[in-house]
């Protein structure tokens, strides 16, 4: 992987002490980020099982109830961690459309 953890526009235009704080925070904010991308893909292949499961039981790809409920929970949720529930419920969307989009291609592979 040819990733530069030191890459930044600001290199050598700012106080060299205010750089490396900046590079921590951020080496912080690039460990975060890989948690997310593996967290992401335990879920994924759980819903890809979820999937499977209601393509063998010809269930319906989506379940808007359990959508539904999911997104109260992610509210509390998000307010607890005083994170923006919008945010929070714009991004578990992006999430579901993706899964829904899974299970309809494994229902399709199915039949």
């Amino acid at each position: 992987m040819n990733y530069d953890s030191k890459a930044s526009s600001l290199a050598g235009k700012t106080d060299p002490a205010i750089f490396e704080e900046l590079l921590s925070i951020r080496s912080s904010i690039d460990n975060i980020d890989a948690t997310l991308v593996y967290l992401l893909a335990d879920r994924f292949k759980c819903t890809q099982k979820v999937g499977q499961l209601k393509a063998e039981h010809e269930l319906p790809p989506s379940d808007p109830e359990r959508e539904k409920s999911q997104i109260k929970r992610l509210h509390s949720l998000a307010r607890d961690a005083e994170l923006d529930p919008v945010f929070a419920e714009k991004f578990l969307n992006f999430i579901i459309e993706e899964v829904i989009q899974h299970h309809k291609a494994i229902s399709q592979e199915q039949q």
